[in-house]
Parts: structure tokens; C-alpha cells; sequence
């Protein structure tokens, strides 16, 4: 028979569906159109029968048919099926398979295991399915010490993302009990967060006092754990009565409390009577408490990462005229009755903000007035818990700064933030657009001697208000715009004639610097001589780099001894094919990018 012949033509086709009409089966206007032909798998040859697989060994759960082994658990027998339990976890594997002694019994007692909890376990092991919303709290605990014992890293982990999602002030405790006990850090640092918002509510729970001395360490040590430290002994109280067979730890809990933050009164008469510490210990802390100032001691504060505090809800400006610094949705902030100023004079005691509780804080943003970029200031920042002792953690006194002001220093807890104002290069009075404070997150590097940011990215940007005050361009700037790309012979590079003037760039702010980076003009073989100098003044200037006996071109490396920046000269002194000195792109600090090969138009 010809291959032909297995072949329908039309009038084949047209026979069939005749025969269907006949059949009672009407194909309707054209012949063909009801003719339903089976759609095609989507991915020819592929057959996708995992969930059918899944389905039958799910239903080998607690069959007894082909089991190969029982686990026993307080009487309760549990069939299983040893290549399932050791394809899923490497304890059974190691169990089962690895020539221990269980290895060949067929029935293996297990100790220490909830039997419900196992049983959940041993639906998951076979089917991937656990349901938790509808598993009480307790199971669910179970159910993760389980998956810790035996190695079920994805369950736990599953499980310790559902326990942060639905962690609340009645179950914390008892969440972070667990957390600590088997290592799991995102768990528990969750459940720390949740703790430090809430705790004096954490404090009165029934959990808290049933907790084990190690978290109970943990987390009454941490600095964001900010609650009135008279409260905190009063749980403490609460815990050792409820620990009376746990003496040993009595000393870790107590050297918790921070007594020099507690009232006299409450040192006298609540501490002394509860005998927890001896009378040089009270008197330690009465001596702290007067000799001390305030800013030595070591407080507690709230910890709110990466939320601005510094608005009219949670902050409020004493001092200063207009409160306009820290609205939360301020407009035309460089008019004059739109931004919080004072009068600069050594009697004058600045911008003082002072905050609804104590924050912890390590970055304050500040917006200098810059609606004439001509307008130079000069300030410090100090904070502290009162207004009679300060600590200075920025201080700017002797720096050109303008515009915006990105601070950082290392965390403390913060009342009240001072900005004084040393000078404005047109005015009598330090003005300020706009204030934020926060608890950043982000990495950062400072300098404590000096509190200047070393920084790692690139802050020569326009985004970060970076300014080119000298040289010639067709377009604004374009020396910092990062486009390494698009020059040519008229556009995308910055310029000054050789002889007269430079190419300068201002940061907004000082910071340490040890290194830039420049992109010379290369669309030929030019070559070019040039030195650089920097400054924090305008006034005084250190060379950093000669690079006047040189042929230079393309991308130029340059390093130094780390030093204050704010301005950074680049003074052309010989171009091979002209008397113009042409620059496309500055950044400091230098970026580890690999520099690219010019694909700029490249002409003799």
C-alpha cells in the first residue's frame, strides 16, 4: 500500500462529515468547521504526569503495602518507606542507609519526638504539603524542632518565614525561644524587631516570664529594647520568681538592669528592698547617676529602621525660628518664611530639635538653602538626652558646604539634635530647608577624629548635588552626568584653555577622600599634561597628582594620601594637538569598573 493511501484528501474529509450528518451530527455552513481535531501539547513530546507522580507516592503515606521500615514513637507505629524518608532528608539517609545499626532493623524506636508532630512531618515527607494556618501554634513549633532535628532545611525555613509573618505580642516570646534554640537568625531577629516596638507589652506577657535565661539575655541587653528601666526590673522580678530552681542564672539576668537610668527614689525604696543587689551596687549607680553627664551613660532608645523621625509627628523644633525644617510635605523651602533659620553669633544656641522619645539614630540629612548656588555655609550637629550636655557628631566649622548635607555617625540614642550654624557666606543667619533623621541600615565608613564619611560609591554625581564651578561645556555639568559613552569632537566633555583657569568641581560636603578617576578626551592620539589640586576652602590648595611630565590619554588612575575634599582643580598644561585642555568625565571617589576602550570617532 502507497504512503499515499493513508493520506485524506478533501473529498474524504467531505465523506466524513457527511456520515456525521447522517448520524444526526450537523457540521453547519462549510463541512470542515466542526471537524474538532485534539489541540496539541504545547511542548511537543513532553509529558507532564509529575503531579500523577507526586499524587501516587503521596498515597504510600502510612500504608503498609511495600513498607520497608516502622518508626515507633511512645507505642504509635508509623509504616514508611526508607528510600522516600532518605530521598527527603539526609538524617534518614544517614539512618537508613549509612550502615548504623538501624540500618537493618525494620522497626526503629524514635525518642523525644511529638507523636503529632511526627505525623505532620511524615505527611509532608511524602506529599510537600503541610497546611500551618490550620495547625495550632504549638504544632507548628513542633513541627519546626522536627525539621531542625532531622534536616528538612526547606520545611524550616518555610516554616520560620510563616512564624515572621504571623508573629504577635502573645506569641513572640515563645517564637523567639524557639528561634534561639535552633540557630535561626532571620527568625530571631525578627521577633527582636517586633520586641523592641512593643516592650513594655512584653514585659507583662505570661511567656516572657517562661522564657530561658538565653533570650531573656538577649534581649534585654540590646540597646533598642526601650522600655523604662524600673519596668524592666520589675519583669526581671517576675522571671526569677518563675526560674526559683534557676540560681546560676540570676547574676546574667540581673547584669542586665541598668540602675544608673533608674530614679533615686526607685533605687531606694524598690531596688534596695528587693535585696537582687548589694548596697555598693546601689551606690555605684547614685554616683553615676551625679557624676556623669548625661551623655556618658549608656541608654536605651527606639530603633526604627530607615524611617525619618524627624517630622511634626514624633519631633518638634525648640529652637529656631519657623518649625517648616521638618513638615513632612513642605513647599517653596527656599523662600524665607518657608524654612527654620537662626541667627549666626556666638550666643545663639542654633536649630534645636527635640524628638517625642528617645530614637536611636546614626544618619541626619540636612537641606541647606540653595536657591543661589553661591551660598556657602559652614556648621556642626551635636545630640543628646538633655539639653545641658552635648556630643558633637558632625562637625563642618571648617568646610565650605552647601546644598545637601548626607551625615553619618555611629549610632546613639538621640532627644535632642542641635544645629548650629558657624557661617554663611551672605547672610547673618543659617538657614535650613529641610531636616531628616534615621536609623540607616545601609553601610557606611566614618572617620570619628575628624566625622567625615569615607565614602565607597562615587559622590561626585549631580544627584548628590555636585557642582562644576569652572571650565567650559555645552551642556551643565556634563563632566558628572556618568556618561562615559556619548562624546564627540563638539559635544560631552568640559574644557578650559591651557594657560588660564582649570576645570573645578565642588562636593556638597567634605569627606576623606584617597582617590579619583578621570576620563581624558580621546577621539585622536593627542596627548595630554595636566597636575591636580584639592581643597576644602577655595583658598588652600594641596597637589595631589603632577602629571605635567607625561603624555596622558583616555582613562587617568589617581591616588593619594587620604585627605578632606570638597573641591578638586584639574589644571590642564599641554595639549599635544591644541592650547584646549578637554576632560569627559570625573568621579571621586575612583570607581573599580573596568575602564572601557574609547568608542568615540577616532580621527588623524
Amino acid at each position: 500500500m502507497s504512503d499515499n493511501s493513508h493520506m485524506l484528501n478533501s473529498r474524504s474529509v467531505e465523506n466524513l462529515t457527511g456520515g456525521f450528518g447522517r448520524l444526526g451530527i450537523h457540521s453547519g455552513a462549510t463541512s470542515t468547521s466542526s471537524l474538532r481535531i485534539p489541540e496539541p501539547n504545547p511542548i511537543l513530546g513532553e509529558i507532564p504526569h509529575a503531579s500523577k507522580l507526586a499524587e501516587d507516592i503521596g498515597n504510600l503515606l502510612m500504608k503498609d503495602n511495600l513498607s520497608d521500615v516502622t518508626f515507633k514513637i511512645d507505642g504509635i507505629s508509623f509504616p514508611a518507606h526508607k528510600v522516600i524518608m532518605a530521598s527527603r532528608s539526609e538524617y534518614f539517609r544517614a539512618l537508613l542507609f549509612g550502615g548504623m545499626r538501624e540500618s537493618t532493623e525494620a522497626e526503629i524506636e524514635l525518642h523525644d519526638t511529638p507523636v503529632d508532630a511526627f505525623r505532620l512531618l511524615l505527611r509532608y515527607t511524602y506529599t510537600g504539603n503541610i497546611s500551618l494556618s490550620q495547625t495550632k501554634e504549638s504544632l507548628v513549633l513542633d513541627v519546626l524542632g522536627l525539621a531542625h532535628q532531622y534536616g528538612y532545611a526547606e520545611l524550616e525555613k518555610a516554616i520560620s518565614d510563616y512564624l515572621q509573618a504571623t508573629v504577635d505580642i502573645q506569641n513572640v516570646c515563645t517564637v523567639l525561644a524557639a528561634a534561639n534554640l535552633y540557630s535561626l537568625r532571620n527568625l530571631q531577629n525578627c521577633c527582636f524587631d517586633y520586641a523592641d516596638m512593643r516592650a513594655e507589652e512584653v514585659l507583662k506577657t505570661e511567656a516572657f516570664r517562661r522564657l530561658p535565661v538565653d533570650p531573656v539575655e538577649l534581649l534585654l541587653q540590646r540597646d533598642s529594647f526601650c522600655a523604662p528601666e524600673i519596668k524592666i526590673f520589675e519583669a526581671i522580678k517576675d522571671w526569677i520568681n518563675a526560674h526559683s530552681e534557676e540560681t546560676e542564672s540570676y547574676p546574667r539576668i540581673v547584669a542586665c538592669l541598668r540602675m544608673p537610668l533608674i530614679e533615686l527614689k526607685d533605687l531606694l525604696h524598690t531596688i534596695r528592698p528587693s535585696r537582687f543587689f548589694s548596697a555598693d551596687a546601689i551606690l555605684d549607680a547614685i554616683q553615676e547617676q551625679s557624676e556623669k553627664k548625661s551623655c556618658e551613660l549608656v541608654y536605651r532608645g527606639f530603633a526604627w529602621p530607615n524611617v525619618n523621625v524627624a517630622t511634626t509627628s514624633y519631633a518638634s523644633i525648640v529652637e529656631g525660628e519657623s518649625r517648616a525644617a521638618i513638615e513632612e510635605d513642605p513647599t517653596n523651602t527656599n523662600q524665607d518664611d518657608k524654612m527654620t533659620r537662626h541667627q549666626i553669633n556666638e550666643t545663639d544656641p542654633g536649630i534645636v530639635v527635640e524628638f517625642n522619645r528617645p530614637f536611636i539614630l546614626n544618619n541626619i540629612r540636612l537641606m541647606l538653602a540653595d536657591r543661589d548656588q553661591r551660598i556657602f555655609y559652614s556648621y556642626y550637629v551635636e545630640v543628646g538626652m538633655d539639653r545641658k550636655h552635648w556630643v558633637r557628631v558632625i562637625d563642618h566649622q571648617h568646610y565650605i558646604c552647601r546644598s545637601k548635607q548626607n551625615l553619618y555617625f555611629p549610632k546613639r540614642v538621640v532627644k535632642f539634635v542641635r544645629i548650629v550654624g558657624t557661617y554663611c557666606s551672605n547672610s547673618p543667619y543659617f538657614h535650613l530647608s529641610r531636616m531628616e533623621a534615621q536609623y540607616t541600615t545601609e553601610p557606611f565608613t566614618v572617620d570619628t577624629a575628624s566625622t567625615l564619611l569615607i565614602p565607597t560609591a562615587n559622590v561626585a554625581t549631580i544627584p548628590n548635588n555636585a557642582l562644576v564651578v569652572e571650565g567650559v561645556s555645552r551642556i551643565r555639568n556634563c563632566l558628572i552626568n556618568g556618561d562615559t559613552n556619548s562624546y564627540d569632537w563638539d559635544n560631552g566633555y568640559t574644557c578650559h584653555q591651557v594657560g588660564s583657569g582649570s576645570i573645578a568641581v565642588q562636593l556638597p560636603q567634605p569627606y576623606l577622600i584617597d582617590s579619583l578617576r578621570l576620563l581624558l578626551w580621546d577621539c585622536d592620539d593627542r596627548y595630554y599634561h595636566y597636575y591636580v589640586e584639592v581643597s576644602i576652602d577655595q583658598k588652600n590648595w594641596v597637589r595631589v597628582a603632577d602629571k605635567t611630565e607625561e603624555q596622558c590619554r583616555a582613562w587617568q588612575l589617581i591616588r593619594f594620601e587620604q585627605r578632606p575634599v570638597v573641591f578638586v582643580r584639574i589644571v590642564g598644561t599641554h595639549n599635544s594637538a591644541n592650547d584646549i585642555f578637554h576632560c569627559v568625565h570625573f568621579e571621586c571617589p575612583a570607581q573599580r569598573s573596568t575602564p572601557r576602550t574609547s568608542t568615540a570617532e577616532f580621527r588623524v
